[in-house]
């Protein structure tokens, strides 16, 4: 198992810088020896993949930078390998057909600062294809008001095949009603290949934070991410800017963020349990699932004052208390709630049509899903076994004793069972640290944050893993990178979907438990078939 050693090693060897902050490990290599490193790291040394970020540091040192980030779960370090690049001609070696879930963050760091990347073929993926060449709204001269001139977008033959029948799923999911389009290619009813179209909004928000906010204001933004596990994004934020800061953090506000992600998990788990009972047409297990989650949705507006939407955290601690009387009535609430999911829950997963339409289909082998770098509970029902909880404990999650539930079968029955055992777990999770919550203040005495300083953080939300990368800057955060953990899943879809039978595919999508964006592009269909797209919905 490589140590922090052999990270350094890797940038020593190759005549680069290092430094270790904590547990994050940063090396920083000649752009030619970015490929080599993580290639090895990834394949050779089996770290994680999370993301990599582009960063526009021309004011601060003339240069454009790549940062490719991993996690090694069985050290529990965090790896950031940094090249600097031209300011004029940022070009990175594609480190994608090595590390193939690095792919998408690369066409985005391509998009967003106008990064190239040598060996691979470069598109769109954020930007809509109308998007004028060389502006690239992540770089410091690009004005957060901008907005380009909106006009009706070109045309756009949506079914690229012809030789298979073609099945368009979307813009709105059929049950999760957000925007996303899947084309389903089939042949009598198999399908044989998928092609994926999403990104039809961008929020700009990392811009936006960039732009105009103050640290503490992050943490609201960030809570809007999504609407399901938003507190997952502001703990994720708040430890970034705290571990780069090196804010000490009341053990007590501690805590209070992990016994909140836990309420957090639940209601997200019971909600997505629901609405897959929903699509395989057991309607009473749905409705049975969304009553006993309304249990948390009390919980979590005992807690925090508001069912969903938080607010309670900010960098340095949280804005809420647990006092003696909210402890007793979440216990109480607690323990009624597992009653009720074990009775329901057990009838429901053993439902013929249920366990039929679940069992083996969706499949994605282990090997695909450590390639594409996926995550929660899609990485654990393909025998992936990693949980930042335990690997990279953050918050109290250190003074709790659970099992990270695993299945080896990669199939949708498989990515269900993970999330009910993870229900028992979570309850057991909160029962634990209310019973040691310890005594204290709830906010730092002092939060203060210097410019120039780095913190990498992720947090296992119920989807899996959230990641985010703060750049400390005046004020503000000067580089903001969040990643999400559907961002990481999605690609799998393709190999989860094919050879599958048609009728299984709305449930295949739903079992990665995706949250894409809110809002969705105007679709115009012409008499003749030919589809026009009025891309109303990308921000700036």
């Amino acid at each position: 198992m490589p140590g922090v050693e052999e990270y350094v090693r890797l940038a020593q060897e190759r005549g680069g810088r290092w430094v270790v902050h904590g547990d994050t490990v940063h090396l920083v290599v000649d752009p030619s020896d970015l490929r080599p490193i993580a290639d090895k790291i990834f394949n050779e040394y089996g770290a994680c993949f999370r993301t990599c970020v582009g960063t526009d540091e021309r004011p601060l040192n003339n240069h454009f930078s790549i940062t490719h980030l991993f996690t090694d779960d069985r050290s529990g370090l965090y790896i950031a390998l940094k090249s600097y690049l031209d300011p004029e001609n940022p070009v990175a070696p594609s480190i994608a057909d090595v590390v193939p879930a690095a792919d998408w963050c690369e066409l985005e760091a391509w998009d967003m600062l106008g990064i190239r990347f040598e060996g691979r073929r470069l598109e769109r993926l954020v930007l809509p294809y109308w998007w004028p060449e060389g502006v690239h709204p992540l770089r410091k001269e690009f004005d957060y008001k901008s907005r380009p001139d909106v006009s009706l977008a070109r045309s756009e033959r949506v079914t690229l095949r012809k030789e298979v029948g073609t099945v368009p799923l979307g813009p709105y999911h059929p049950a999760l009603h957000e925007p996303e389009y899947f084309e389903l290619y089939v042949k009598g009813e198999r399908v044989v290949d998928v092609r994926y179209r999403g990104f039809h909004v961008h929020r700009g928000i990392e811009k936006l934070a960039e732009s105009r906010m103050n640290y503490q204001q992050v943490n609201f933004l960030a809570e809007r991410i999504c609407g399901i596990c938003g507190f997952e994004h502001s703990t994720c934020y708040a430890l970034a800017v705290e571990k780069a800061a090196g804010v000490d953090v009341p053990e007590r506000a501690q805590f209070i963020r992990s016994i909140v992600l836990e309420v957090e998990r639940l209601h997200s788990h019971l909600l997505l349990l629901g609405v897959a009972f929903h699509l395989l047409g057991y309607d009473a297990g749905f409705m049975h699932m969304w009553r006993v989650r309304e249990r948390t949705m009390v919980l979590a507006e005992m807690l925090t004052g508001s069912r969903k939407t938080y607010g309670i955290n900010l960098v340095g601690g949280v804005r809420r208390d647990i006092n003696e009387e909210k402890k007793s009535k979440v216990l109480s609430e607690l323990g009624e709630l597992v009653k009720d999911f074990k009775r329901v829950v057990e009838i429901a997963v053993s439902a013929p049509n249920v366990k039929r339409r679940l069992t083996g289909t969706g499949l994605l082998p282990k090997e695909d899903a450590r390639r594409l770098g996926v995550e929660g509970p899609v990485a654990r029902g393909s025998g992936i076994d990693k949980d930042a909880r335990r690997d990279l404990p953050y918050a109290a999650y250190k003074y709790a004793s659970f099992r990270v539930p695993v299945y080896t079968e990669g199939d949708n029955m498989a990515r269900v069972l993970v999330r009910v055992e993870e229900v028992f777990e979570s309850v057991s999770i909160i029962e634990q640290l209310l019973d040691k919550l310890p005594k204290g203040p709830i906010m730092a005495e002092k939060v203060e944050i210097p410019p120039g300083r780095v913190g990498v953080q992720v947090v296992e939300a119920p989807r899996g893993g959230d990641v985010h990368y703060v750049l400390t800057g005046d004020g503000r955060p000067y580089r903001w990178r969040v990643r999400a953990p559907t961002y990481a899943n999605i690609p799998a879809l393709k190999v989860m979907l094919r050879d599958q039978r048609l009728a299984d595919a709305p449930i295949t999508i739903a079992s990665i438990d995706p949250c894409f964006s809110c809002t969705d592009r105007v679709v115009v269909v012409r008499d003749d078939g030919v589809v026009e797209r009025l891309e109303v919905g990308a921000s700036w």
